[in-house]
């Protein structure tokens, strides 16, 4: 076959393979799943005739004319003042289903925070708040938008124009609560979007402290595509104890709760890549699968030198530095574990957040046992693949074998790393300071004439070199030892 014809049948089948794949072809949005669990004493549908007309008008001009599922069941109980669970799948519409009602209840004439709206990261709340604005055109209410890694000014801004919603994500609140740049004493509404992750360890101290400063009456709605029984335990301290579950994803969240994307990369670019998509993502607990054992070794070598801390499992592992990666990995002090296929045999750990492909298998159903070590016991998780173009159109394949939807991702750049990165050093030290005792801040504030001098004297670079290099080094914060003391 010609170079050409081989092109040709390769797009072909690529195609043919897309076309293919179950989940490709998106379902009604608007149609109700036939499985919904009603809290008790449910109340009827909000239907789109039924919302006041001056909302019908205001929705139309932002293209609505009719409601979602998880619209038309969440919003009489948020508008009824109930507390309640909503389980509902991601790209429902829950951001409508909260933000609809909310706009219906809040007084205009008050220029202070009557609703808060909790979310894990900055993309999400800057997607709400987005949201928010096409919503509200054409009323005097205003938004102002929360979140760390940028600078104080503009947000404080926005709460001293009277914004009476909040979006915000935990930490860079608690930061201007501490400041007294807002309160809560007119709070009606409490959101929580992805709530299975605002309930989390990584969250909880922060959601316990904010706590304190809400007022002891308001209304909470806890959105999820996931309701681990951690979020339900959970949730008893933020709700009422005659809280309501509704669920309209109960009998999809296994499939629903595990994400399958891919990259296409040219093979010499899939270790920076993978470099930066663990910046970007920065998994909790992540598993890297590689064809080949060369390809472990190098990765691992790769990312050790670049500041992770790694553990790699092949077939020439000794058992005793297998058994101590694979505790250390269990006990969650190894964020990142490199593995072949036939080392990774019988792990089983259930915290596993990301699975990372550097190659596609050769068999389809090894990629599905790769990708089932994330997303159990009810956690949310993501299986990410970077292929080449030829190991596309096998991916492809598999998808369509086994009925799995790949969402196709450009490849993170560097400067989209850099910027990650970032953000959560800022994040990290506002942190740090807001934990900070009395008596320490004010032991410190004798160094502000300092920091103040290395800026001016446009030092600001080695400064900043530093707080990176002490940063990556808390990042790495677990070294594996051989049986020589020297690091693995």
């Amino acid at each position: 076959m010609d170079e050409k014809n081989e092109e040709k049948t390769t797009a072909e089948t690529r195609a043919k393979a897309e076309e293919t794949v179950p989940g490709a072809l998106a379902k009604d949005p608007f149609q109700m799943p036939e499985h919904v669990i009603e809290p008790d004493h449910p109340l009827p549908d909000m239907t789109f005739d039924k919302l006041d007309p001056v909302w019908q008008e205001r929705l139309r001009a932002s293209g609505w004319s009719r409601l979602m599922p998880v619209q038309a069941k969440t919003i009489p109980y948020m508008l009824a003042g109930r507390d309640m669970i909503v389980q509902s799948a991601t790209g429902s519409g829950k951001t409508g289903a909260f933000l609809i009602p909310l706009l219906q209840v809040i007084e205009p004439s008050h220029p202070y925070p009557q609703a808060l709206i909790l979310l894990p990261t900055r993309e999400l709340a800057l997607q709400v708040e987005q949201e928010f604005r096409r919503l509200a055109v054409g009323t005097d209410l205003k938004c102002a938008v929360l979140y760390g890694g940028v600078k104080y000014e503009p947000q404080i801004a926005a709460l001293r124009a009277g914004a009476q919603v909040v979006v915000a994500t935990p930490g860079r609140l608690l930061d201007h609560l501490h400041k007294k740049n807002l309160d809560f004493r007119s709070l009606r509404d409490l959101v929580m979007d992805e709530a299975d992750e605002m309930l989390s360890m990584g969250f909880y101290p922060d959601m316990k402290e904010l706590q304190s400063y809400l007022p002891k009456q308001y209304c909470c709605t806890l959105f999820s595509a996931t309701i681990p029984a951690t979020v339900k335990a959970l949730s008893r301290e933020f709700q009422m104890k005659n809280r309501g579950f509704l669920s309209l994803s109960q009998d999809h969240v296994s499939t629903e709760s595990l994400s399958h994307s891919y990259m296409v990369v040219d093979p010499m670019e899939k270790d920076s890549t993978i470099r930066r998509i663990l910046e970007i993502e920065q998994p909790e607990s992540c598993i890297i699968f590689c064809n080949m054992k060369r390809d472990v070794e190098y990765l691992g070598s790769y990312l050790k030198s670049r500041g992770f801390s790694v553990g790699i499992l092949t077939g020439d592992v000794q058992q005793n530095m297998r058994q101590k990666t694979l505790d250390a990995f269990r006990a969650c002090k190894l964020p990142v574990l490199i593995a072949t296929d036939v080392a990774a045999r019988g792990i089983d750990i259930s915290h596993v957040t990301h699975v990372l492909l550097h190659d596609h298998p050769d068999d389809s159903e090894v990629y599905v046992h790769r990708s089932g070590r994330t997303a159990r016991a009810g956690r949310k998780g993501k299986a990410i693949s970077v292929v080449t173009p030829v190991e596309e159109i096998a991916l492809l394949k598999t998808g369509q074998i086994f009925g799995l939807h790949f969402e196709k991702l450009q490849p993170p750049t560097q400067q989209e790393a850099d910027e990650r990165v970032a953000e959560l050093l800022v994040a990290d030290l506002e942190r740090e300071v807001r934990n900070l005792s009395p008596a320490m801040t004010k032991r410190l504030a004798r160094f502000s004439n300092v920091a103040r001098q290395l800026i001016a004297e446009e030092r600001a670079d080695e400064l900043g070199l530093l707080l990176m290099k002490r940063w990556t080094a808390n990042m790495a914060r677990f070294r594996l030892e051989d049986e020589d003391g020297e690091q693995a």
